[in-house]
């Protein structure tokens, strides 16, 4: 017995190829559209500059370690407190300018900061918003000696 062979019957692989090689090249445009038109994963302007200054940021770390002040940075009834102490653990007297900073969407709150004695300031601090924030203050010591001191604090 002898089967006849139907040329029409195989005529949907070749188009099976084109309809899967098309899918993928849709979908591939898909992604590389959204690729290019939402989040750059850049967070700061000209990052690949600031990454070539890298040197001074460790040798300006190195510096404010070599200071040997540390920094407890606490917010508690609408107040951030600071206190400042050196490496013997003697307030630093001096002043602080900083803000609290929204690290996602970047809104700032201005402290205005009063000293409390040698080495402790409390400055009024109610954001409208809830959650997590930055406090990025600078402590200008007694020679004007500039340190930095960053921290995490929660707004109930």
């Amino acid at each position: 017995m002898s089967a006849t062979y139907d040329p029409k019957r195989s005529r949907w692989i070749p188009w099976a190829f084109v309809g899967g090689m098309a899918l993928v090249v849709v979908v591939n445009g898909i992604m590389a559209y959204y690729a290019i038109s939402t989040f750059t994963g850049v967070t700061v302007p000209r990052a690949y500059e600031r990454g070539r200054g890298y040197g001074q940021v460790l040798a300006e770390a190195a510096r404010q370690d070599a200071l040997g002040w540390t920094a407890h940075v606490t917010l508690a009834g609408g107040a951030l407190a600071v206190i400042a102490t050196d490496r013997d653990g003697r307030g630093i007297p001096g002043r602080i300018e900083g803000i609290l900073l929204r690290p996602l969407e970047g809104h700032e709150f201005p402290l205005d900061f009063v000293a409390r004695g040698t080495g402790r300031w409390a400055a009024q601090a109610l954001p409208a918003q809830r959650g997590q924030w930055e406090a990025r203050l600078t402590l200008f010591g007694p020679d004007g000696t500039p340190f930095d001191i960053r921290r995490r604090v929660a707004v109930p």
